[in-house]
């Protein structure tokens, strides 16, 4: 091979298509954009503005709210924990971290912290620290044998009440 038989593969660059040179090149009168009036115009802001109107989104009452303050956790079920476990992905021999499951795949990012869902069944006896837990999560690693630590600070409405 010679630099100078390189080529495109065929069709790999397509030429523009020129528009608004008469009706014979096939995208002559509108230019493409198929109406006359406002549609055609640039600057068209159909979805805003109502001519006067009280717009749409306006009318529409408001709901909720977005807590700035929440935490994102990612989610590790039990299951899922327990398949890692039983393919050697996780070590149960040491205390089980967020960074050693972020690390071994089973939690995507790190977020806020690592929180353990108590979907599926745990069969090995664990020594796990995440940031938060449900409760069934908590009893599954109890009822196991393990032991579970929260480094997520609580609530101050839970430690009243505690």
């Amino acid at each position: 091979m010679k630099l100078n038989d390189l080529r495109d593969n065929p069709g790999a660059r397509k030429k523009r298509m020129i528009i608004g040179r008469g009706i014979g090149s096939g995208k002559g009168k509108t230019g493409g954009r198929g109406v006359k009036g406002q549609k055609a115009r640039t600057g068209v802001a159909l979805g805003g503005f109502s001519g006067g109107q009280m717009p749409l989104i306006r009318r529409l009452p408001k709901r909720g709210f977005k807590n700035i303050f929440a935490k994102d956790y990612a989610a590790v079920n039990l299951g899922r924990l327990q398949t890692a476990i039983d393919d050697g992905r996780v070590d149960i021999k040491k205390p089980i971290t967020s960074e050693s499951l972020i690390a071994c795949g089973v939690a995507c990012k790190a977020r806020d912290g690592v929180r353990l869902i108590g979907k599926g069944e745990l069969k090995a006896k664990i020594d796990i620290s995440v940031a938060g837990a449900s409760k069934t999560a908590i009893d599954a690693v109890e009822k196991a044998g393990g032991k579970i630590t929260l480094t997520a600070p609580k609530k101050e409405a839970e430690e009243k009440a505690a």
